[in-house]
């Protein structure tokens, strides 16, 4: 199972990719979750969705070969 860092930037990936920027406003203290989440799409700003689909792609063939 990969560890919480790598979930988060598979959801960015994921996200960034298919939506684009993010354009929500950051939860609030109380949602550690969905805070986390936003922080680390929010990273991604600027990022070209055919290039976090590869980033995409790239991290679960990394993840897929360590299985």
């Amino acid at each position: 199972m990969p560890s919480n860092d790598v979930m988060l930037r598979l959801y960015a990936l994921f996200k960034q990719g298919t939506i684009g920027d993010v354009d929500s406003s950051c939860p609030g203290l109380t949602n550690a979750i969905g805070r986390a989440k936003h922080d680390t799409w929010k990273k991604l700003h600027g990022t070209a969705g055919p290039d976090a689909m590869q980033r995409y792609i790239v991290l679960v063939e990394e993840l897929l070969q360590k299985a």
